[in-house]
């Protein structure tokens, strides 16, 4: 099961640490949310590139890997990397699919809390909706460009394998530009979007499992 939540962790954190200079609190975080949401409902779709840095506490330098990802309402994800070797990951409502290299595997969340647990955090953390989420405790601060959302995990189980998440939201559109992951054992994994598309047709087809 730890090799399926780490896989998990790598996918939802990926890019490059925040700097935290520079915020401050939300005056008014009421109003922020209003229009987080309305911002995240109007979303139906997004299309980017991504780049993923990873620092494990072993290594000296950071494991950088490129990609395409997907998302689509309700529930689905495709993350394609190309660099430095292809790794597929489709997140399809409760079922998940990997494939590396040659070998493929399926698993689904039903019957399984931290998984389903997992999965609602990926999928929240792309759509908008992790600042709503009861198993976080978050503060939303800000500068010019953006909101940060700092996430500290509540729920006993998530803390065992994360410290904190944070959200770098873009003032232009409300998306999410990057996600950050603090793992408990002291790496962490940061993502970010690039080339964002937002609203544009894509097959359902794109994120088959089966």
């Amino acid at each position: 099961m730890r090799r399926w939540i780490l896989l998990l962790v790598c996918m939802i954190s990926a890019f490059p640490l925040m700097a935290q200079s520079g915020f401050k609190p939300v005056a008014d975080v009421s109003a922020f949310k209003q229009q987080f949401a309305k911002a995240s409902q109007a979303t139906q779709s997004i299309q980017c590139d991504f780049v993923q840095e990873k620092n494990l506490s072993m290594l000296a330098d950071k494991i950088v890997s490129k990609g395409k990802f997907w998302f689509k309402k309700d529930n689905k994800v495709r993350m394609e990397y190309a660099q430095p070797s292809y790794y597929l990951l489709i997140m399809n409502g409760k079922d998940i699919k990997v494939k590396d290299g040659q070998k493929e595997n399926r698993v689904s969340t039903k019957g399984n809390k931290l998984f389903d647990q997992i999965n609602k955090i990926t999928v929240d953390c792309v759509q908008g909706n992790i600042v709503n989420n009861a198993d976080f405790n978050t503060k939303v601060l800000e500068n010019a460009q953006a909101y940060l959302l700092e996430m500290t995990p509540v729920n006993k189980s998530l803390a065992q394998y994360f410290k904190s998440i944070h959200l770098l939201v873009d003032k232009k559109d409300f998306s999410v530009s990057k996600i950050e992951m603090y793992e408990a054992g002291g790496d962490d994994t940061s993502i970010s979007f690039l080339h964002k598309q937002l609203n544009v047709n894509i097959a359902d087809a794109i994120f088959a499992v089966k």
